[in-house]
């Protein structure tokens, strides 16, 4: 079951903006808030990608713009084996459109919900990329701020990938963050003082405890704090100096050595950076370059015979769904050839701030940009062709995933 629109290859030239009607849409796999994924292929170079798309007036009135447009400002700047790396950005008058790139692996939440065993020498993998992920975020002054398995997707060969920038912050140099963001149960303790009233500010070591719960999380099967997106502030404080996680057994001294680590309440103490990583006696048999390379083989593989996403995305965007992505080229044709005609304009201040979106919008393409940095620079031919590929991640064979 796929949500087809004609295939039909547009002509096309470098000129052109990437539009929605340059792609075909195959099938829906994920949803947010206020947004939505499916994957598609472009019809000139037949790659596969996944496009998240959000609808205006919803994000007007969530008050989400804000976080849309800087996710863009900051993604587009931003390319490495372990992101779900961006593409290209586009709108029209319904939609906010961000391209990126495909994995077909799920994400680490719903490996946990069916139930996988995460071994010792997997998790310390994920853990090697995903430092990998945060000093290169951190070289670029990006907290992520939203670290957990949820955000965390794996590629066929079982390589992980950080998603999800939408509450993502660039602090300055020497100056710290202060708002409040995250999901409770993975955030680290220093952000719940700004709960209390204290505002002392955090900085990149956030990111390292978000990453050290959801190790904890992976081997274990739950997380070693209990608490809940309610909780109270003042409670999960307390729980931080009342509750001592347990770590089994059966784990090794090294790995609950590295655990206790990530989870320090101090954070003068706590390991807040790559090299403080790379300096444990655990990661001293690691070569990083071959991490970085995706040469180390995680021992986890997806099932490349299914979709590894829950089915009912496709059947709710298929059923349930008031403006189906497949019909939106007849909707907006019908819109513009009926406008004015239905006697309910959008309320004055609305529409003002949905103007200000479509002024505002980030417009990307990093094929053109890319195409253009060649065209610009003296690199060498296999250093050209290297810039003009699109990487590891877009190397995906789909078919078996778009059936099942």
């Amino acid at each position: 079951m796929g949500l087809g629109q004609s295939s039909k290859t547009p002509v096309t030239d470098d000129t052109d903006e990437v539009s929605f009607d340059h792609f075909q849409i195959l099938r829906a796999i994920g949803k947010g808030s206020f947004g939505k994924v499916c994957i598609v292929q472009k019809k000139d170079t037949k790659k596969m990608y996944a496009m998240k798309y959000m609808n205006k007036l919803k994000c007007v009135e969530r008050n989400e713009v804000r976080n849309v447009l800087k996710e863009l400002q900051i993604m587009q700047n931003l390319e490495h084996p372990f992101l779900v790396n961006f593409w290209y950005s586009f709108q029209d008058e319904e939609d906010m459109f961000m391209v990126v790139d495909l994995l077909l692996g799920g994400d680490l939440r719903y490996h946990l919900q069916q139930n996988v065993h995460f071994s010792e020498n997997t998790v310390k993998l994920y853990v090697c990329e995903l430092a990998l992920a945060l000093g290169y975020l951190r070289s670029k002054r990006i907290l992520h701020r939203d670290i957990k398995p949820d955000n965390i997707l794996l590629d066929e060969h079982g390589h992980v990938h950080l998603t999800d920038f939408n509450i993502a912050a660039i602090v300055k140099e020497d100056l710290k963050a202060t708002s409040i963001a995250g999901t409770k149960p993975y955030m680290a303790p220093e952000l719940f003082q700004s709960f209390e009233g204290f505002h002392p500010g955090y900085t990149f070591s956030v990111d390292w405890w978000s990453l050290g719960i959801t190790a904890y999380e992976l081997l274990r099967g739950q997380r070693p704090y209990v608490m809940r997106s309610n909780t109270p502030a003042n409670e999960i404080l307390q729980t931080f100096h009342k509750v001592h996680p347990s770590y089994p057994a059966a784990w090794s001294l090294e790995m609950k050595s590295l655990l206790r680590k990530l989870l320090c309440i101090d954070v003068q103490k706590r390991i807040s950076c790559l090299a403080e990583l790379q300096d444990l006696d655990y990661m001293s048999d690691v070569n990083w370059d071959a991490v970085l390379s995706k040469q180390l083989p995680p021992s986890f593989i997806p099932n490349r015979r299914r979709l590894n996403c829950d089915p009912t995305f496709e059947l709710e965007e298929m059923i349930l769904e008031s403006k189906p992505l497949h019909k939106k080229k007849k909707r907006l044709a019908r819109k513009t050839r009926d406008q004015g005609s239905d006697g309910s304009p959008q309320n004055g201040q609305l529409q003002q701030r949905l103007d200000n979106v479509q002024r505002d919008f980030i417009v990307f393409n990093r094929e053109k940009s890319r195409k253009a940095l060649v065209s610009s620079s003296e690199l060498s031919t296999s250093e050209k062709n290297k810039v003009i590929e699109d990487g590891q991640n877009n190397n995906v064979e789909p078919a078996a995933y778009l059936s099942g």
